[in-house]
């Protein structure tokens, strides 16, 4: 690095949530990243420790991660009103308003709540979704 200062490299986004595993597939779904080795779900009637602790997904080709921590009580954001404030979101990106519609869809079938829309908007068309655990995120036109 030469004379330049030495940075941190950010590593992961993490999540809490009352249920880790649910959360953790709503975004594997929602995202098409993969478990890294060793937190994929257990065999159907296998105890999932992993899922009551810590697990981490990676986008295909390795440059992003979300890790989901397994939380006894999470209270969810009421973010537009500032009551509990949402503190962190996720900003998504898709093309187009037409695609921006097609994620829509594919939000709601796998849980996620539609908190803000604001699609009409010409200059930056988005929604404002609440995950399973509550955690505010959008998807936006850019």
């Amino acid at each position: 690095m030469g004379d330049q200062e030495s940075v941190p490299r950010l590593g992961s986004v993490v999540l809490d949530g009352t249920d880790a595993r649910v959360l953790a597939e709503f975004y594997r779904h929602l995202l098409g990243y993969v478990y890294r080795p060793g937190d994929e779900p257990p065999a159907a009637g296998q105890d999932d420790e992993r899922g009551r602790d810590w697990l981490v997904l990676r986008s295909p080709d390795g440059s992003t991660q979300l890790a989901f921590q397994q939380v006894d009580h999470l209270p969810e954001t009421t973010w537009p009103k500032n009551d509990v404030p949402q503190q962190l979101h996720l900003d998504l990106t898709v093309e187009s308003v037409e695609e921006l519609l097609v994620q829509h869809e594919r939000v709601l079938r796998l849980g996620g709540r539609l908190r803000y829309d604001r699609i009409e908007d010409p200059d930056e068309p988005l929604r404002v979704y609440a995950d399973p655990a509550g955690h505010p995120f959008c998807v936006l036109v850019g």
